[in-house]
């Protein structure tokens, strides 16, 4: 990948997108707009109970956090309450059920995809998505078979923001981790990107949560549409 000068730049390059020779990503936020079906799994637990639904656009922004973000965001519980594992399990079920009905990869992913693989360059996808959920919604996205690797939020015994699971991709893309570059849309992906010795980008058309702006995330880079990113890794003119 080359480098290019560009104002996202937060922090010197170390490791540099320059020394990148491959790309992992975030999928929730990053690669997908899933939003729309996480939304309508959690609202169906609402519905059930005979709540008013909650607007889509009020919970876009805790997409990323999954289960913990779209559960705080409609009932207004965390982990620690004593309802929320069972809510959880219920969630999940929920969107297992309609996993892919409103889901698509955001404009120009696919375009940014098509131009890695155009230049061999390897990618693959790391999320903390639980596995039975994320293999076959990369598979009706039409990834699976393309992406060097997948790594679920139960590949590894930890999940980011531990870097346990970019290291996994590392070895399995045969690349050491300064020569990977790492894309997301929360504080999470920065934060275990930066703790694998891995160049970092801010996915900021992403969810981004509803805590610190990616400003604040220390991310080495900042993009703000696939189009962007695609300029920013060198491979759309």
């Amino acid at each position: 990948m080359s480098h290019t000068t560009s104002p996202s730049v937060q922090q010197a390059d170390t490791p540099s997108l320059a020394h990148c020779r491959a790309a992992l990503f975030d999928l929730d936020g990053t690669l997908a707009d899933t939003a729309p079906d996480l939304a309508a799994a959690v609202n169906k637990m609402r519905r059930d109970r005979g709540l008013e639904l909650v607007p889509v656009e009020q919970l876009r922004p805790l997409a990323s956090a999954g289960a913990r973000g779209l559960i705080g965001g409609a009932f207004g519980i965390g982990p620690e309450h004593r309802e929320f594992a069972p809510m959880r399990e219920e969630f999940l079920a929920n969107y297992e059920a309609d996993l892919c009905i409103e889901t698509t990869l955001f404009p120009g992913i696919a375009e940014l995809l098509e131009a890695l693989d155009a230049r061999g360059i390897p990618w693959g996808i790391v999320t903390n998505k639980v596995g039975r959920l994320t293999m076959p919604l990369v598979e009706q996205l039409g990834l699976l078979e393309r992406a060097g690797c997948v790594v679920s939020g139960d590949t590894t015994p930890h999940s980011k923001p531990h870097p346990a699971p970019l290291l996994h991709a590392a070895e399995a893309l045969a690349l050491p981790p300064g020569q990977i570059v790492y894309i997301g849309d929360d504080l999470r992906d920065v934060q275990a990107g930066f703790a694998a010795g891995m160049a970092t980008v801010a996915a900021a058309y992403g969810y981004c949560g509803d805590d610190l702006p990616p400003a604040m995330w220390h991310a080495q880079h900042i993009v703000d549409s696939p189009e962007h990113l695609a300029r920013l890794l060198g491979v759309l003119s």
